[in-house]
């Protein structure tokens, strides 16, 4: 496993707990999704087994070599002391179909009778759940809040929240909360260079600002052109589209079924980029930018909700980005 790039502070503050004596039994790894808060959990994880068994040969802050036995047993997932909490395909042997909605309560008092038992590698236990935020409520919720509530012996838990203020407040109560922050254009660039070796630099630029500091959140757009619905967007938010040429032109490109990935990606993507262009607004011009971030968020939540006309939602967004054209 490789350490995340970016949020060093938040690693070494974890390192510092744990070698300290000092770890609390909960972390709360808490920021926005996609900038490597699993990513390290995982790698945390495993260096924290691998040191409580007493393993050779581990070196640096968060290194386990290839050929430790500790890493293959968790590569494996037949670590006897490591539990990874995720949403499971509604059918067991589908693992490429639909993802369940939540992490179920089944899930979580699954856990009981490796609590019932002491460690079986060393003196340390870990579990993980990615997300926290999508346990299954109120029951989920409740069966990890008692656990929290009365810690099993030598159990540490790795909780991932990218929302954490839609959380139980008792349990974020009983967590030390570690801030990820969003990665820079420069970490973004590290990230994304060597995974897309064959996209051009100009699309590398559109994909780290489409990610807003989210390495996770750009690759999921990667392949889908993002440069041309940036500079899209780009001109209409500079002269407005008058005549509703450049509006009613991505509408129709983003209509067809065929065309589903894009349109997903413009929702994600109008937002932010009216939240981008209000960074340097102050007065008037500031408050339409708000306005339109507002009404634009709102409208990519509907248009998934209710399944909304394609061709009229973006054309709808469309119209809010040319807003951003009105003189202060």
């Amino acid at each position: 496993m490789i350490l995340p790039i970016g949020n060093h502070a938040a690693q070494m503050e974890l390192r510092a707990a744990i070698s300290g004596g000092t770890s609390h039994h909960a972390w709360l790894f808490t920021g926005p999704q996609g900038v490597g808060k699993a990513s390290f959990a995982r790698v945390a994880a495993l260096r924290l087994l691998a040191e409580a068994a007493g393993e050779p040969g581990l070196t640096g802050d968060f290194d386990v070599p290839l050929e430790n036995p500790t890493r293959h047993l968790v590569a494996a997932g037949s670590h006897p002391d490591y539990r990874e909490l995720i949403r499971l395909p509604k059918e067991a042997h589908k693992p490429d179909q639909d993802i369940a909605r939540s992490i179920s309560v089944a899930q979580v008092r699954g856990l009981q009778p490796l609590f019932a038992t002491t460690p079986s590698m060393s003196p340390r236990r870990i579990v993980l759940i990615d997300s926290v935020d999508d346990l299954e409520r109120p029951g989920a919720s409740n069966a990890l809040l008692k656990s929290l509530e009365e810690p099993p012996s030598e159990t540490i838990f790795f909780l991932i929240s990218h929302a954490p203020g839609r959380l139980l407040p008792t349990i974020r109560s009983r967590c030390r909360r570690l801030r990820f922050d969003p990665l820079s254009p420069a970490e973004m660039a590290t990230v994304l260079q060597p995974r897309l070796p064959d996209a051009s630099s100009v699309e590398v630029a559109a994909l780290i600002k489409a990610g807003d500091g989210s390495p996770g959140r750009a690759l999921g757009y990667a392949g889908l052109e993002m440069a041309a619905l940036d500079n899209v967007m780009a001109t209409i938010a500079k002269d407005g589209d008058a005549t509703n040429a450049e509006r009613t032109r991505l509408a129709k490109q983003l209509a067809p079924k065929a065309a589903q990935p894009r349109y997903e990606a413009f929702l994600d993507l109008a937002p932010t980029f009216i939240a981008q262009s209000s960074v340097m607004r102050t007065g008037p011009s500031l408050r339409v930018a708000l306005d339109a971030y507002e009404r634009a968020r709102a409208l990519a939540v509907s248009a998934r909700a209710l399944s909304l006309d394609q061709q009229a939602t973006v054309y709808e967004m469309a119209g809010l980005v040319a807003s951003l054209a009105r003189p202060d």
